[in-house]
């Protein structure tokens, strides 16, 4: 069996036998917390008032840039208009 492929049964007995082996770091072998995935965030980038780019953002990171007027760029646009339209309208 090639290195980077394992058995199902194989991993799920290791995760289940060692799980503190999951948490450990390779080169000094302490425990390191695992910190929570920071949530993915959209932000629009604005010129003359047309949205010219969407940034997509971990954290502080910058994970990658969105055309808005691809079809991903225009659903994300339209949902963020629909929740700050419903954001107003509301009382």
């Amino acid at each position: 069996m090639q290195e980077n492929e394992t058995a199902p049964d194989a991993a799920a007995a290791a995760s289940a036998s060692a799980p503190e082996a999951s948490a450990t770091s390779e080169a000094g072998g302490e425990q390191t917390p695992e910190a929570p995935p920071e949530d993915i965030t959209y932000h629009a980038v604005e010129k003359d008032g047309q949205v010219t780019a969407i940034w997509e953002m971990q954290g502080r990171k910058h994970l990658r840039t969105i055309d808005p007027r691809s079809r991903q760029g225009l659903d994300i646009l339209r949902l963020y208009t629909s929740d700050h339209h419903d954001e107003q309208s509301e009382p």
